[in-house]
């Protein structure tokens, strides 16, 4: 039914490809896993040229990642962000020790791996007749059939319908750039889709999906307070969901300010679901806690942005206090 589609796609896809991106034409299971899941809510470009090559020289091999410390592991994801993706990772490893599983039911039972990330390994590293869906093949199913909105089943079961299983590699490689390179978000290139005689939504392609109402940001006002003693400093390690597993200087909710402590500055931090704005203090009272670092030690730790903004403050020449 989509014969003619699919060979234009084809030919699109050999001529403007993305051919040489790392994790496309191998066959190891273990890298694609892990571009995948770098890949989710980041650009390529970002991916490419900070995250996956360091994360794969300290992690070779899935028995690499499964036997290293998590610290180290969200040190080397320290900046990409959304750590829940770093700590399944992990988790994943230890699971299945030397081999992801291969088929897309098995592999979505694993920590981290959803039914798209389930699909995207069978299909890339383990040749399984299956679609995708990430963002950009959502998107052009969405304008390809003019849908408004509609459940994620009724999407997948549009991609199953319009999926090319006699060259099923190419042709989710070949969806997700034109997605990343023609029909794009805001502006897409009609005239050069390989889709355009076919697409139904091509009159009006920013209405599809219809875009949801923005919700507004909430901020949540914090106190810092870095405690330092013999030029060291006390940090804890995160045991909540949020940043779990990260170090982190102390925070408080409620406005912490005294004669005691010494104001550094405010740090602001954007989060996905709220922005953080923080008033910095430092105190030089000794307290009773167990992880105390250096300068240098810090450096080795997994920090959240908010907190390295902090550690910024704290670097500034002119805040140098004295001990007492």
């Amino acid at each position: 039914m989509f014969k003619a589609a699919h060979d234009k796609l084809n030919q699109w896809y050999q001529q403007h490809g993305r051919h040489d991106l790392p994790w496309r034409n191998i066959d190891d299971a273990y890298k694609i896993w892990v571009s995948e899941i770098m890949l989710q809510q980041t650009q390529v470009k970002t991916v490419l040229e900070r995250f996956y090559f360091p994360f794969l020289k300290s992690f070779p091999t899935l028995e690499d990642l499964a036997n290293a410390d998590l610290d180290a592991v969200l040190k080397k994801w320290e900046g990409l962000g959304y750590y829940t993706r770093a700590r399944n990772l992990h988790k994943t490893a230890q699971i299945v020790k030397d081999t992801l599983p291969q088929s897309v039911h098995e592999l979505i039972q694993l920590p981290g791996i959803g039914q798209s990330t389930a699909h995207a390994i069978a299909s890339f590293a383990y040749k399984t007749p299956v679609p995708i869906m990430d963002a950009n093949v959502k998107r052009i199913l969405y304008r390809l059939f003019a849908i408004s909105a509609c459940s994620d089943k009724v999407l997948w079961q549009k991609a199953y319908e319009f999926f090319d299983p006699q060259r099923p590699y190419d042709f989710n490689q070949a969806m997700m750039d034109l997605g990343a390179m023609v029909c794009t978000a805001k502006n897409p290139s009609c005239n050069s889709c390989p889709y355009e005689a076919i697409c139904q939504g091509k009159a009006d392609p920013l209405s599809f999906p219809k875009k949801k109402a923005k919700k507004s940001t909430p901020q949540r006002h914090k106190t810092i307070v870095v405690h330092r003693y013999q030029n060291r400093y006390a940090l804890q390690q995160r045991t909540g969901r949020f940043l779990h597993g990260l170090w982190g200087f102390h925070e408080f909710d409620a406005d912490y300010a005294s004669d005691a402590l010494h104001y550094l500055g405010e740090v602001t931090q954007v989060y996905s679901h709220f922005t953080l704005k923080a008033k910095v203090y430092q105190s030089l009272s000794a307290i009773e806690h167990e992880d105390w670092f250096s300068l240098d030690e810090l450096n080795t730790l997994a920090l959240s942005g908010a907190d390295h903004k902090v550690l910024a403050l704290l670097r500034e020449p002119m805040l140098d206090m004295p001990e007492e």
